[in-house]
């Protein structure tokens, strides 16, 4: 059997595979060109972009022409598929979307938040809207809105489940029964709740599997539960590309199994994080003294928050992982060694092939 093509709308990748977008600063132009390259989609995150100092005085401005220089540097490295990942509690969410349409942006992901007003924001149909969902539940609401207000549907859909890094879309109280949030079970479940949406609107609604796929044989099992590709993140984390610090790479590499957990996040959802000095120091302490000088996130409590999650993780990024929150999937402890993105999507592919030439 061969490897089969993504498609989404009229994008097809060769690889099935979407590399996920990890603010802050850890998915630029660099990462996602390179992936697009290789035949996958490369996203770039919008969060957390341009002159944090210089920022205090116009965030949106600055904000606004760093996503569409890395929009631009990326357009200059690759002709492959280019995405851009937003979160949907970004207080200027709508001006990067719109400045990612005008850049000409084809593919956008959208998380942590219901879009429900994404149709509205992006009118151009030719633009694949790509929410991020953790239930057929979800995608259904969200879909059965657009359908109603809009008339347009989603180009694809990313299952996120709850063994993936970052922010997550279930409870704590969810993420201590992980047996019952598999892919195996929450796959199906939304490839099923898409025909309707597919039927209506005359296209394939693709299923993206997300969260804790490592190898090619993980790839494999998504497809063979009716996912059309998978999107990893992590992996990526430790290539020659990804623009992060060499002491974020290192970090993931020296990291235990033990040393993954789940921590709360200033958004008002549960992230998973790998514990270092900073998380040890917040244990012991009340909060730490914050000076807001973004507002960029409208759900964070200021006067609650235990920590400024922007600083945080733009400290990780830049090496400072003493004071820095080191966002990662739940099998970065597997990761050994710093390759290329070439290497890497080469491997991926290899393990792939073997898998569905097994299942023959």
């Amino acid at each position: 059997m061969n490897i089969p093509k993504l498609q989404i709308g009229n994008l097809i990748a060769d690889v099935p595979i979407v590399q996920g977008g990890m603010g802050v600063r850890v998915s630029l132009a660099s990462l996602a060109s390179a992936v697009a390259e290789a035949g996958g989609i490369g996203t770039i995150s919008s969060i957390g972009l341009g002159d944090f100092e210089a920022a205090t005085q116009a965030y949106e401005r600055i904000s606004r022409e760093a996503l569409a220089e890395e929009i631009r540097k990326a357009r200059s490295m690759t002709n492959g598929i280019i995405a851009v990942n937003f979160m949907g509690v970004l207080s200027n969410v709508e001006d990067l979307l719109q400045t990612a349409v005008r850049e000409g942006v084809q593919m956008i992901v959208f998380g942590a938040g219901l879009p429900m007003r994404l149709p509205k924001i992006v009118e151009d149909p030719s633009v694949n809207l790509v929410p991020i969902v953790s239930s057929a539940r979800g995608a259904e609401l969200i879909l059965r809105g657009w359908e109603k207000r809009f008339e347009r549907t989603a180009g694809a859909m990313i299952l996120e489940g709850p063994l993936a890094g970052g922010h997550l879309g279930f409870t704590p109280e969810q993420l201590e029964h992980l047996e019952d949030f598999s892919h195996d079970t929450l796959v199906p479940e939304l490839v099923e709740a898409l025909k309707p949406f597919e039927d209506r609107f005359g296209h394939a609604i693709p299923v993206i599997a997300a969260g804790g796929i490592f190898d090619g044989k993980d790839i494999a099992h998504m497809l063979s539960l009716g996912a059309a590709g998978v999107q990893m993140a992590t992996r990526f984390v430790c290539t020659n590309e990804c623009d992060a610090a060499q002491a974020f790479k290192q970090t993931y590499l020296d990291a235990s199994e033990e040393d993954i957990v789940i921590v709360k996040s200033p958004v008002g959802l549960p992230g998973r994080a790998i514990r270092n000095k900073f998380l040890k120091d917040l244990e012991s302490i009340d909060k730490l003294n914050i000076n807001c000088l973004y507002r960029c996130l409208t759900v964070c409590k200021v006067a609650d928050a235990k920590f400024c999650i922007a600083q945080a993780l733009l400290n990780a990024y830049q090496g400072d992982i003493d004071h820095g929150l080191v966002f990662c999937g739940q099998n970065a402890h597997r990761i050994d060694k710093i390759v290329s993105v070439k290497e890497l999507m080469a491997e991926l592919v290899r393990e792939l092939q073997e898998a569905l030439d097994e299942a023959q």
